[in-house]
């Protein structure tokens, strides 16, 4: 046994073993697993072990596209079966949203070159003729789908590792890992210890375990999962092929060929959790006991829609453990907190997506950033707020649900709320529904009686938005931006750290403020900010409240001058946009401050009194207009809430969602992060090269050199949409008329202020021209877009600095 590695995976799995495969791949061959029973125990095992190409998320779909496509590969590397059989998957669609759904799934696999077509009844009929297609509305085939062994893969990927010097050691359950002062790590085990400056928890059902020997809370739970085999079927035994799997989502079930007979597995809403207080160290390959009268409604809905399911006797049950995380995504990249952590857990459909965790996990490692943007997956997602209950919750409604339709911008109920403000209770009763940012319950809209449905297509609450976008732009809207991250910075060395950090240089006049990105290790963008100079040697920085741990990252990679302090507020402060033409106005009514445009122009800022109440105020808006950030302290809120609506009746102003600041945005034209800014986009792609200072050094400047020459892939356009019943909402792609593939939404939404159905979105350098026209590809359709040459809404930034009232009060 070694006792030094370049990393130290834990957990002999598919996902353990993945990773370790890609690591000797990128060059790392001093690298050790440890699997404390034999590879595949725990869940691994008795996986159904199906593979599927395409995910609502695009990411996700390359990712799953690349594990696919890596399978046989993989045998011809190795010499090791990976059991794979590629009949093809059926997809069928019951109801109009599941079609929408799909529709839109086959217009980005014409985007990226994914084989996944649509096919009639008759030819679904030739290539699965036991399926009952009544009722069905739409057919999509996936020829690259089907199912491997378990065993098989997770071999390979072992086998290939070793040929390439990695180490495997099974029956060697790791005891401990202690960080070192040097931020390196000794992971002990019953046969010794190794050194390593990486550990990789891959650790499956044991990933809580494993993680509490480090000190770390991950927030994962097992639940019991069955499918069933039958006996042979005549019809099947008498084909020469392999029959497609079927995924009939709407009927909550999953079916494809095993051996003679059918495989069908269901996610029921009876959930029965394991395990709640740790997986028993001794567990490895045991089953649980069969309960088959908990799915019977799903396989009711599997033998109406394949009789001969009901047909054949029962040959096997399996029913084990799998393990979830709150949202059923994984949990995945190294630990904010911890130097040389990497976690990758709570993975649930594992071989459509072990090839790809592995090599990014494999990226991320090696060379400090992954390629492609999985914020979404990231698990900085999740704080010390998803706790045990919340996960539970959580939890239990994702596998119930495994296969409802997850829409865009859908707000589940499960284990809310976690984190509340004070002025929670006064914006319930003023009918708020609320969204959650980052454990934060913020209000998405107002109207009590308007319930918060979702859809592919325009809901109720999209005529709500409209009022209160109108509102705002008509006269004033008061929109509560407390999930906003917020830091101070104070000390001597305060301008200094954050040059040091951030690619713009800070403001040297105190009262004044800059945008400024942050750089990610491939000079991509990492995350915006607006960071103002409050003091001669105190800055407050406003960022993405949802990116707040994921940021940590990239602020704890600067070392902190002696004296100097940088820490949270976010949970201390609070903070209101209040916007409109009519903002200075009503803020007027509430300060003796000068708030006039000479005093405080847009971008300045001062700590001012607004209704006997200190706030930091910054001359900005998100929503493109004139308006102000008010920042107070957390116990100030509702009664600074109360005096600024109280103030804005005068002039017609109210309250305003974050529903529709998303809308409002998209008129200015300006970028979301994690949607338009994320780390796969260049600062010259996403608008942002002019923010870049390179008169001074920064975080990971090289690497944004070793970029900012190169002719953007693709840039940031402005599209003006001819929608009907329903907007973009992030993700279509983008063809010219021919069919071409030339980019992909970003962001969509109705723009009430100018009256127009809008998109941003990414397209190839040189392929269009504003005036042009691209085909959007909403519900999975050809909707027909105009790229704009400028924003719609006050391009020149006339209203954002507005100097004179809008108009007395009412």
């Amino acid at each position: 046994m070694r006792t030094h590695a370049q990393a130290v995976v834990i957990g002999g799995g598919v996902i353990g073993c993945s990773i370790l495969y890609h690591l000797t791949q990128k060059g790392w061959t001093d690298v050790v697993l440890l699997e404390r029973n034999e590879l595949t125990s725990g869940s691994t095992w008795h996986a159904a072990a199906n593979i599927h190409g395409l995910h609502d998320v695009t990411n996700i779909s390359r990712l799953q596209h690349y594990t696919m496509n890596l399978y046989k590969d993989l045998e011809a590397k190795t010499g090791q079966s990976c059991g794979v059989f590629q009949p093809g998957s059926l997809y069928l669609a019951q109801t109009e949203a599941r079609e929408h759904q799909l529709r839109l799934q086959e217009a980005k696999a014409r985007r990226y070159g994914m084989n996944f077509h649509e096919v009639s009844r008759d030819e679904a009929e030739r290539l699965h003729p036991l399926v009952n297609y009544d009722g069905i509305r739409c057919i999509m085939f996936e020829p690259d789908g089907g199912n491997v062994d378990p065993s098989g893969v997770t071999n390979a990927y072992a086998s290939g590792a070793r040929q390439a010097g990695a180490e495997i050691i099974r029956f060697c359950p790791v005891t401990g890992t202690e960080q070192q002062p040097d931020g390196s790590w000794i992971v002990r085990t019953e046969k010794g210890y190794i050194s390593t400056p990486w550990v990789v928890n891959a650790a499956g059902l044991w990933g809580r375990e494993v993680a509490a020997m480090a000190g770390i809370y991950l927030p994962l739970l097992p639940t019991e999962h069955q499918y069933f085999v039958t006996e042979t079927i005549a019809q099947i035994a008498a084909m020469d092929r392999r029959l497609p799997s079927v995924a009939d989502r709407d009927g909550e079930y999953y079916l494809r060929q095993e051996g003679k007979g059918l495989l069908v597995g269901a996610y029921e809403r009876d959930v029965r959790f394991w395990a709640e207080n740790g997986t028993p160290q001794g567990f490895g390959h045991e089953l649980f006991a069969d309960d088959l009268e908990r799915i019977e409604d799903n396989m009711m809905r599997a033998i109406d829609r394949v009789p001969a399911v009901g047909e054949a006797g029962i040959k096997r049950v399996i029913n084990g453990p799998m393990i979830w995380t709150p949202d059923s995504s994984a949990l995945f990249g190294p630990m904010p907190e911890l130097d040389g952590y990497f976690c990758c857990n709570g993975i649930i459909p594992g071989f459509s997506q072990s090839g790809g965790l592995g090599k990014l996990a494999a990226e991320w490692i090696v060379e400090g950033e992954p390629t492609l943007d999985l914020f979404g997956w990231d698990l900085a997602r999740y704080g010390s707020w998803a706790g045990k209950a919340f996960t539970k919750a959580r939890v239990g409604d994702q596998y119930a649900h495994r296969f409802a339709i997850h829409f865009p911008g859908e707000e589940r109920a499960a284990g809310r709320p976690v984190r509340t403000r004070p002025a929670h209770a006064m914006q319930l009763e003023m009918g708020a529904k609320f969204g959650l940012n980052y454990g934060w319950e913020h209000p998405a809209y107002f109207a009590k009686d308007v319930e918060d449905t979702t859809g592919y297509t325009r809901q109720p609450w999209w005529d709500v938005l409209k009022s209160e976008a109108e509102m705002l732009r008509q006269k004033a809207g008061i929109i509560d931006i407390s999930n906003f991250a917020k830091y101070r910075c104070a000390g001597a060395g305060a301008e200094k750290w954050l040059n040091a950090l951030f690619a713009n240089r800070m403001p040297k006049a105190v009262g004044r403020s800059c945008l400024t990105p942050l750089i990610g290790k491939r000079g991509g963008v990492a995350g915006d900010f607006t960071v103002t100079r409050t003091d001669e040697d105190a800055f407050w920085i406003i960022g993405s409240g949802a990116a707040e741990r994921f940021h940590q990252r990239f602020f704890q990679a600067i070392p902190l001058p002696e004296g100097t302090t940088f820490e949270s507020h976010t949970e201390a402060l609070c903070g209101f946009n209040l916007a409109g033409p009519n903002a200075r106005n009503i803020l007027a009514r509430l300060t003796n401050h000068d708030i006039s445009n000479e005093a405080m122009p847009f971008m300045r800022s001062a700590w001012i009194t607004v209704a006997g109440i200190e706030c930091l105020a910054l001359r900005v808006s998100f929503t493109g207009d004139l308006g102000w950030e008010l920042h107070c302290a957390e116990t100030d809120q509702v009664a600074l809430y109360g005096a600024l609506l109280e103030a804005a009746k005068a002039f017609g102003g109210g309250p305003v969602g974050s529903r529709a600041l998303m809308n409002l945005r998209l008129e200015k034209g300006y970028g979301s992060w994690s949607r338009e800014y994320s780390p796969e986009w260049w600062p010259q792609e996403s608008g942002l090269a002019g923010l870049i200072n390179l008169d001074k050094e920064f975080l990971n400047k090289d690497a944004y050199l070793a970029i900012a020459d190169n002719v953007p892939r693709e840039t940031l356009q402005v599209f003006a949409v001819d929608a009907d019943n329903a907007d973009a909402l992030g993700g279509e792609p983008l063809f010219l008329p021919d069919g071409t593939p030339v980019g992909q939404v970003t962001s969509g939404g109705y723009g009430f202020g100018v009256d127009q159905s809008l998109a941003l979105g990414y397209v190839k350098t040189g392929t269009l021209q504003p005036g042009d026209t691209v085909h959007v590809a909403i519900l999975g359709g050809r909707v027909p877009a105009v790229m704009l040459a400028e924003a719609p809404f006050d391009p020149q930034g006339v209203k954002l600095r507005e100097k004179e009232p809008a108009q007395a009060a009412e």
